[in-house]
This record gives C-alpha cells, structure tokens and sequence, in this order.
C-alpha cells in the first residue's frame, strides 16, 4: 500500500504485516517509471497516500492537487497497464455536505473545498484510467493516538477543565483499524480471477451510525471514565476556519453492503475498542 506512514496505512500494516508499505520516501506517486518499477501483474495496490491537510490546501492548491489526483491518475494507468488492481481510499469531502440524508455512493457531487475538489479529481482519473479499480470513500477517520480528533479530545481532557465542540457537523467516525479490514477485505475480493459483478466502482465504508463532533467528544470523555458535561456545545461560527467543513456528510453503508462485504460495526463499538488499545486508558466508567 501508499501511504503507509499515515494512520489507515499504519492500521493495515498492523494487520497485514506482510503486505508492502510505501511512504513517501520510497515510492513518489506522481512519477510514473517509478511506480511501474514497484507495480508487478496481479499486484493489489491500497492507495492511502493523500494531502489531507484540509485548510493548508485552501493556500496550497498546487501541493494538494499533486498528491490527491496526480498521484491517483499515475497509479491507475501504471496499474492498468501492469495488470494490477487499485483500490483508492476517497472522502466524504467530495460532497457538498448539505444533505440531510446519507450520501449514496452515486449520488452528485459538489465538493465545497480545494480538498474536496482535489480528491474528487483523483477519482475521476481512477475511473477513466483503471477498469479495474475501485474507490472508497470514508471519513472522520482516527486511531486515537497521534493528533487526530480522538487523541486531540483525550489530551484536552487531562488538560482543560472544560472544553467547547461543534455540535452542527454531522458525520460518521470511523476506526482506521476497522476500516482497514474492511479493505483488507476488499482487496481479497479483487484478486487473481474475475471480480464479482456486484462491488460497484465507488463504495462507501465507514462504522455505522452518525455523531456530530460534539457527541464524539463527549463518548470520548465517557469511555475515559471523565465526566461528559465537561463538553460543552458550540457552533461551526464559533470556530471560523479557511476551509468550510460540512454540515452533514454522513455516507451510506448501503453499496459496501450490496457488495456482499462485512458491514463495519456501529461507531460507539468502535471507539471503545479504540480507547481500550491505549496504554493510558483507565477502563470502561
């Protein structure tokens, strides 16, 4: 897989240990002979490689452009040339986020950010270059440590007497370790042979269920044995940021079910098995 030092490129190392992983250091995904020197007939590549830095790309178009559909286009030519799958790990950002239902895997698209826009270039490159590939989007991805929302929530609760969250963004958190399963399995159904007929070109995979930020937070408090009232609610006018965040991107399971592909667990499940993996995590309140 690309991407392999980022959190979902972590997951899937940890869970398939012998499976290859390329940072940036070894592999540049927009220099074409370079990947097709690593890329072999038969191969299934994981694309996790992505310029997710949602508010640096308002400023930093080119950059984000480069890794989010350069990058993408390169590999689903050399993989098609080479007789290889790709699988391309997309967003929800590729949405307007004004919906009031979940998004279906083909339902329009308006991305409102450079983000967004870049990442839905990179899927129009996979599908135009690549028969074969397949997109899947996910979002709100985290493992809990590092510096994603989760870990962000738990180093604030040590530190802060109370803390303010949005309450108005809708959307699915989700597991890198569950979503990397879920393209662990994924992958396994696009090998050597024919593809089975019903894994459509975009799937959508993410834990089920919906939150806003603040819920997320305090079901973090909770499973921190901490006191949730600690979390106190907020508007997305509270926090202005250079890139609009949607309000509501909550994505469908609906294809990656139709797919005859193990729906991931409800989100709450997750996050629990998320803070149990951490050293510091007290148990359950």
């Amino acid at each position: 897989m690309t991407g392999a030092r980022g959190q979902l490129g972590r997951a899937l190392t940890a869970l398939a240990p012998a499976a290859r992983g390329l940072t940036h250091a070894d592999l540049d995904i927009t220099a074409a002979d370079a990947v097709r020197e690593l890329v072999q007939p038969g191969d299934v590549l994981i694309n996790c490689a992505a310029y997710t830095a949602v508010d640096p790309a308002e400023s930093e178009p080119d950059a984000a452009f480069a890794v989010n559909a350069t990058g993408p286009a390169v590999l689903a030519r050399v993989c098609a040339e080479r007789g290889a799958r790709l699988v391309h790990v997309s967003t929800d950002y590729v949405f307007p986020g004004t919906g009031s239902r979940p998004y279906e895997s083909d339902d329009p698209t308006g991305p409102a950010t450079v983000y967004g826009r870049t990442k839905l270039a990179g899927e129009q490159a996979v599908l135009e270059f690549a028969p074969d590939a397949r997109i899947v989007r996910t979002a709100w991805v985290y493992t809990g440590a590092g510096n994603d929302f989760v870990a962000t929530m738990r180093r604030l609760e040590r530190e802060r007497d109370t803390i303010t969250v949005v309450n108005d963004q809708i959307g699915s958190p989700t597991y890198a370790l569950d979503l990397a399963a879920g393209l662990l399995e994924l992958a396994g159904a696009l090998g050597p042979g024919v593809v089975d007929p019903r894994i459509p070109r975009i799937l959508h995979a993410t834990n089920a269920g919906q939150a806003s930020w603040f819920d997320l937070a305090r079901a973090v408090f909770t499973g921190l044995g901490a006191d949730p009232e600690r979390v106190q609610p907020c508007g997305t006018e509270d926090f202005p940021r250079p890139a609009p965040r949607p309000a509501y991107s909550v994505l469908s399971g609906n294809s990656w079910a139709a797919a005859g592909l193990s729906p991931l667990r409800d989100w709450k499940l997750a996050l629990n098995d998320a803070l149990a993996a951490i050293s510091d995590y007290p148990g359950p309140p």
